[in-house]
């Protein structure tokens, strides 16, 4: 199948559009336009810090209830199943097959006649997504003791592994509608819908954990999951159909004015195509694979190694999910510009993003590993979490945070190859080497420095998988200048350098836990903008006009 574009070219696997080798004359957005992603992206941040921290308190609540031994870590094996669904079917796989999709049809909607491409696409592609969702989700419930002994084949007790894994398999549905509902609703440019979906997600898990936790120990907790993923389907439903009712009243006022068959108009709109679908899937995988690596690795190791990694990897991973906040409400964006052939728009945002996503990162990343024993000790350090838990917990964090940028990098990066809508492979073999060398060179650490070992290889597999999509950028993706984005790269690499000196000096003066987290993350922050300005990074030219609005604000308040 192809991807028609708005004036009526497809997209095959051949290459870009010929269109996207050329200089559009036409600006790349209007003052209008900016404002709306502006607005997008602070409520999209909003929310996703909501989440964030709610899954801070879903994990806050897990190392309270149940600590960080053979439990949690059996809980954990069977928690790889939605940290991969979410990965594949909400944030990227399915995203990446689904919101050039649906751009591309909105992009037709003002050409078409009689039946509306989006309704069109809906019809015909979500009965077939929902039966696949479905089918994984049974394959999930009846293989789980094969996966567990896959995964995890050192655990102590795997039937607790098994019973988890299968109250958790139900996400592979409910994620499945979730990330089918956020896809179609951010093409609409609706980003409330989708930017809630966390906090109903850990709202569900530490409701049922709190409720259930007492009889049902850490199952309550795989419980959750399948509450939670529910929620996420619910919160964007009411949204979902309104943009359907609208489409089905498009399509009738059509039908009427202009008398044309929709099976016509269905036939062109062909947005779901296999080898796009089989690429995506296979990307995920690989990205995946390196938690499966880790636990596989750990689940080796002394009892509660799996559970370290786990808490050092949701804390250190915050910054890197805040960077791509940005990139996810202008995922849309930069597919539409594709569609529309406008190179030059898609070159000019993608490397807007990538700088701001590499400050983000960075300054989060320069916090993490200056104050990684005050934050795990303020966040977990209670009730079955004790100070050895901090100590080992902490030491995987700093490891972790060497690996932030390439973290964000790659998720950047790969929505630029895939906001064509058309199949390549490249990013796949980039995070098949990632993989391998994650793997390669963990089984080599992890008997010398155990679970910071396991860390180590994590951040330089995913680093390579990083430096291999940027290089490529210019030939096989949106064309980009390489050269300009590792030169402005580099500024906030060195800032975050400093910063981290400056941070370990601040927290270093405190002795109480909070003041001295507080104090350095405090430092980390003043230190890193003081040096991009000194830098003159670009990065900072977007902050320039909030600056300057608020500062007139405050003058007039005065």
């Amino acid at each position: 199948m192809t991807i028609p574009t708005a004036d009526g070219d497809t997209r095959t696997a051949a290459g870009l559009p010929a269109q996207l080798r050329a200089e559009p004359a036409a600006p790349e957005s209007s003052g209008a336009s900016n404002s709306r992603l502006a607005r997008a992206a602070l409520l999209t941040a909003v929310l996703s810090a909501a989440g964030s921290i709610l899954g801070l308190g879903r994990d806050q609540s897990l190392a309270h209830l149940f600590g960080a031994g053979s439990e949690t870590d059996a809980f954990l094996v069977a928690w790889t199943v939605p940290e991969f669904a979410s990965t594949l079917l909400i944030e990227d796989g399915l995203a990446f097959v689904l919101v050039p999709a649906f751009s591309a049809a909105i992009a037709r909607r003002a050409q078409a006649r009689g039946t509306d491409p989006v309704r069109s696409l809906v019809s015909s592609s979500l009965p077939r997504f929902g039966l696949a969702f479905l089918a994984a989700t049974v394959l999930l419930i009846a293989g789980a003791p094969f996966l567990v002994h896959v995964l995890a084949p050192g655990l102590p007790d795997p039937q607790l592994a098994v019973d988890c894994t299968r109250l958790t398999a139900t996400c592979a549905l409910t994620f499945g509608l979730a990330g089918y509902c956020s896809a179609a609703l951010r093409a609409h440019g609706c980003y409330l819908p989708p930017a809630a979906i966390y906090v109903a997600y850990n709202i569900g898990i530490i409701a049922t954990m709190l409720v259930c936790g007492t009889r049902f120990g850490v199952r309550s907790a795989a419980m959750g999951v399948a509450v939670g993923g529910c929620l996420m389907v619910a919160v964007q439903l009411p949204a979902f159909q309104r943009r359907l009712d609208t489409a089905k009243a498009t399509e009738k006022l059509g039908d009427e004015a202009r008398g044309e068959p929709g099976d016509e108009v269905a036939a062109k709109v062909r947005a779901m195509h296999l080898g796009l679908i089989a690429a995506v899937l296979a990307f995920a995988l690989c990205k995946q694979s390196q938690v499966f690596i880790e636990r596989f690795l750990a689940s080796s190791l002394a009892a509660g190694s799996i559970s370290h990694l786990n808490y050092a990897q949701k804390v250190a991973q915050l910054p890197m999910s805040f960077s791509l906040m940005l990139c996810t409400v202008t995922f849309p964006v930069v597919a539409q510009a594709v569609a529309r052939g406008d190179a030059a728009a898609a070159r000019a945002r993608i490397e807007r993003d990538l700088g701001l996503a590499a400050c983000v990162v960075l300054v989060g990343a320069a916090a993490i590993f200056a104050c990684a024993p005050q934050i795990i000790h303020v966040l977990f350090q209670r009730g079955a979490f004790t100070a050895a838990d901090t100590a080992a917990t902490a030491s995987v964090m700093r490891v972790y945070a060497l690996g932030l940028l390439g973290h964000s990098m790659v998720g950047a990066l790969v929505r630029s190859y895939f906001s064509a809508g058309r199949p390549t492979w490249y990013p796949v073999g980039a995070m098949a080497v990632g993989m391998a060398a994650t793997a390669g060179v963990g089984a080599r650490t992890a008997d010398l420095w155990g679970v910071r070992g396991i860390a180590g290889a994590n951040a330089f597999g995913i680093t390579l998988t990083a430096v291999l999509l940027l290089a490529a950028m210019d030939r096989r993706s949106v064309p980009v200048d390489v050269s300009k984005v590792l030169a402005e790269m580099a500024k906030p690499l060195l800032a975050a350098a400093g910063a981290t000196v400056a941070g370990l000096m601040a927290a270093a003066s405190f002795t109480s836990p909070f003041a001295a987290g507080g104090a350095g993350c405090l430092a980390v922050a003043a230190v890193f903008v003081v040096l991009l300005w000194a830098l003159r990074a670009e990065s900072l030219a977007p902050l320039v006009p909030v600056v300057r609005s608020a500062t007139r604000k405050l003058r007039h308040a005065r």
